[in-house]
């Protein structure tokens, strides 16, 4: 196993940490602490802890968070490429459902793990659900 990574986390002058660049690391699956341990162990399950820098990841809690930030995204990306679809190239019903059907499940299944690695990021950032607190930060 790898030597725990000696660099801190990130914070600002008021004891914070940063929120956008943890969002940012989590969302390219990264750990939010260090940006360079895996986040996650399979394709959605996050590990117990940073391969990198030991981080604990065990207290997040993304839940159903995940699910409902890609549907609201793939649902609005899709409703207007099918407007536009319809609008500009009037292809056969079937043809419209199979590329949009496709379109779904790959867009889907690609916004998924990110979003639940920005969820995660974001409650490391806040502290919340216990992120921090046995550490004395």
């Amino acid at each position: 196993m790898s030597e725990p990574c000696p660099m801190a986390a990130p914070t600002m002058e008021n004891g914070e940490r940063e929120t956008w660049p943890a969002l940012r690391r989590g969302f390219l699956r990264r750990c939010p602490r260090c940006g360079q341990g895996h986040l996650f162990d399979g394709y959605l399950k996050v590990a117990d802890t940073c391969p990198s820098c030991g981080e604990d990841l065990t207290p997040q809690r993304a839940d159903d968070g995940p699910a409902y930030l890609t549907i609201l995204v793939v649902g609005h990306v899709l409703g207007v490429l099918m407007h536009l679809l319809w609008v500009w190239f009037r292809p056969e019903p079937l043809v419209l459902a199979t590329i949009l059907t496709v379109a779904a499940v790959a867009m889907a299944l690609w916004l998924l793990p990110r979003f639940k690695g920005a969820i995660v990021a974001f409650q490391w950032a806040r502290r919340m659900h216990g992120f921090g607190d046995a550490t004395g930060e």
